[in-house]
This record gives C-alpha cells, structure tokens and sequence, in this order.
C-alpha cells in the first residue's frame, strides 16, 4: 500500500511517499480502506519526536490518528462492522508506528463507529480527534449544561469550531476568541459573542459583558490566553485545557482538567447523531492528496486554519 512515512524524527521534508505492507488484521480489528485523514497538530509533535517519552515510535512510522473509510476485513471476534461498511475512528494506538497517512489501517473494532448519512467519506475523515476532543472537554471536563456561558479560545480552529457547536448544542451561551478575520464565520457556527484573541484584553471584554465572569472556559492555546481565561471566570467556575496540565493556576476556587482524547465508538456515535440532526457541520479549510502531506503539515503549522485540513486518499 501507498503511505507518508518517516525513518527519523525531523522537519516536514522527513514525510516521504513509500511503499508499506499492509497492516495485519487481529481477531478484534477492523481493516479499514482509508479514503480521508484529517490532518492534526498531534501529527506535527509526532514528526518532531514530541510524543516519544509517552509512547513507544517505530520506524519507518506512519503517522496519522484520524480516518474515515470503507471497512475491507474484520476480525473473526468483531461481529457489528462487516466489509462495505462506511466508518470513522479516532485511531490512536499505545504504539506509534501504523497511522492513518496510508491507504489502509486496522485499528481495534471498539473504537470504530459509522460515518453519519448526511455528510461524505472527505468530511468524515475531518471529525475523529478534534470533535471526540471537542465534546469530552464539553460534556465530561467542563460539564456544560443548559444555561451555562462557555469561552472558547482558539474557536476557528479544528477543536474550536466543533467545540462552538456542540456546546450551542448542549444549550449554552458561547464567546468565541479568534482573529478578526474569523468573526463572521464564527457567528454562522452559532457563536453569540466573538472576541480578538490577539487583544490581551480578552478577560476585560468578557467582564464587559459578563461582570461575574463566565461558567466554564476551554484553552487550546496555553500561555497568556489560558492566564486570560482563568481571568474570565466566575468564583468557582470550571476550566478546562488542552495543552497545559495545571489550568487554575493560582486560582484554587476553580474547578480544572487537563483533557487528552481517548478513542470511542460510543461517543463517535453521539456526534454522528449531531451531524445527521444538522446541529454539526464540518468546515472543510483545505484538502491535499496523500503526497502532499508536508504542505498540507506546512499549513496547519501556521495556526490561521478555519476548520480541518484532511488528506484525501485513493
């Protein structure tokens, strides 16, 4: 099979189009034919060997989490998925070596789910990590509920886009921060308040609206804006963060969580029934073939990507 792959840690020019054998299918696996990888800052850090103290790499290694795709083979124990089935995972393994930049990739059929009628195999392979990210800081970190005020920084973003609707979803009000350039899209989503995150003034317009402060509040961007976010937030309001494993800070009434994605099929479930009530929409920022993964890499690198960039594979 065709697959990116990389022999040693480095920059983009370590992605290279080889030739692989195809990945093995265990008596609960699920061979999936990829079609769509989207394309994730965690596949930046593996390149670069940030992962290595917490998992196992081997070279050459494929990288790549997300896929959507057509199942090929299953399993004799898998008894649910079965050849021609169209599917999506979040396919992170305890090892990093067989990822999704590849024609084909077997992943445990737990974590498997159905790709949602309404939407294609493309924009599929777009929701795995970022939408499973996305709802569990929403629904188990942060415990949003109806009525809540929700800030989320980053919020065109592949987490942050996905994250503005399922918390409209999950009846709160949403402040969005991202560039000016972003605002009116940010809007379409069902944001109700848009600020700049280049303004370090973040927490005083949120106060502008909101005296007490906010409800809850999801860093993706670590740093000033998480310092800003913690600024936002009522007493004993909660706090969530993708990058950064001690969120409060000095602020001891808040409730805080570091969130890392785990797979699940359960939950891939419960954004197919968002996407099918048409309460989740993917934007799609780019799509690249699987040879151009180091540009598609390239442009994710600069952070102004509305949405998902995903590579489409025949």
């Amino acid at each position: 099979m065709r697959a990116i792959t990389i022999d040693a840690f480095g920059d983009a020019g370590r992605l290279q189009l080889t030739e692989r054998p195809d990945p093995k299918v265990g008596p609960d696996s699920v061979l999936i034919g990829v079609r769509s990888a989207g394309v994730n800052p965690v596949d930046i850090g593996i390149r670069e060997g940030h992962l290595e103290p917490f998992f196992p790499h081997h070279f050459p290694l494929i990288p790549g989490w997300d896929a959507a795709g057509v199942v090929e083979a299953v399993g004799p124990a898998v008894v649910d998925l079965k050849p021609g089935d169209e599917v999506y995972a979040y396919c992170r393994k305890t090892e990093v070596c067989e990822g999704t930049y590849a024609q084909r990739v077997t992943v445990p059929a737990g974590v498997v789910a159905r790709v949602p009628r309404t939407i294609s195999l493309l924009e599929a392979g777009a929701i795995p990590l970022a939408g499973l990210t996305a709802y569990q800081a929403l629904t188990e970190a942060l415990q949003v509920r109806d009525g809540d005020v929700v800030l989320i920084s980053a919020a065109a973003g592949g987490v942050g886009h996905f994250a503005v609707q399922i918390a409209k979803a999950l009846g709160a009000t949403v402040i969005g921060t991202a560039s000016p350039g972003h605002h009116d899209a940010l809007r379409a989503l069902g944001a109700d308040h848009v600020f700049d995150y280049h303004d370090n003034s973040v927490a005083d317009q949120v106060r502008a609206t909101y005296p007490r402060g906010v409800d809850a509040a999801l860093d993706a961007i670590g740093g000033e804006t998480l310092t800003q976010l913690r600024e936002s937030l009522r007493q004993g309001g909660r706090i969530a963060s993708l990058i950064d494993t001690a969120p409060a800070g000095d602020r001891s009434d808040l409730h805080a969580r570091y969130v890392f994605v785990r797979p699940s099929a359960t939950e891939l479930g419960e954004l197919a029934k968002l996407v099918g009530e048409g309460r989740l929409r993917v934007v799609l920022a780019g799509t690249f073939g699987l040879e151009q993964a180091a540009e598609a890499q390239h442009r994710l690198s600069g952070h102004h990507v509305h949405g998902k960039l995903v590579l489409e594979i025949a």
